[in-house]
């Protein structure tokens, strides 16, 4: 059997995928957003984390990271609302000096996470261009992906 989009009805409308038969499971799901600041922005780091008049960078990404995850349904049309069981966003400095957030969501639910995931990460990458914007326009959000994702019809890794 061929793939194919799941977000369309027989008649090629958009439709929400009905979950109702779907088994439950724990499902969960981890994405990523690299961000590259200038050195004029990276200057201002001090003990791991930014400070600006609009308060502590990464903290503040943390937060926007989280409630975009919970916001999801929202945002994406025809995604399920869902009750996160749990989010948790993580931002740090790899060895290129880029910042890299990492969102992991996950649920027991009929419906996966990774919109979740992708969400959060890119409302803190968001958040970080946001805060940082008044020292240097000169700011990348560099990609945005899935990693990794658990329960439902098949499990990912990014390879």
């Amino acid at each position: 059997m061929s793939e194919q989009f799941t977000h369309l009805d027989k008649d090629g409308n958009p439709s929400m995928v009905d979950i109702g038969q779907k088994v439950v499971s724990k499902r969960t799901a981890t994405a990523q957003s690299i961000v590259v600041l200038d050195d004029q922005i990276i200057a201002q780091m001090s003990n791991n984390e930014l400070q600006s008049k609009k308060g502590p960078v990464f903290q503040t990404a943390i937060l926007a990271g989280i409630m975009g995850s919970k916001r999801t349904s929202d945002l994406i049309p025809l995604c399920h609302p869902i009750g996160l069981d749990n989010c948790k966003v993580d931002i740090h400095m790899n060895d290129q000096n880029e910042v890299v957030i990492t969102c992991t969501a996950s649920i027991f639910s009929r419906t996966g996470v990774e919109m979740e995931a992708l969400t959060g990460a890119t409302v803190a990458a968001l958040t970080i261009y946001d805060m940082c914007k008044a020292f240097s326009h000169n700011i990348i959000i560099k990609e945005t992906r899935l990693l990794s994702k658990t329960g439902g019809k098949r499990d990912f890794k990014f390879a």
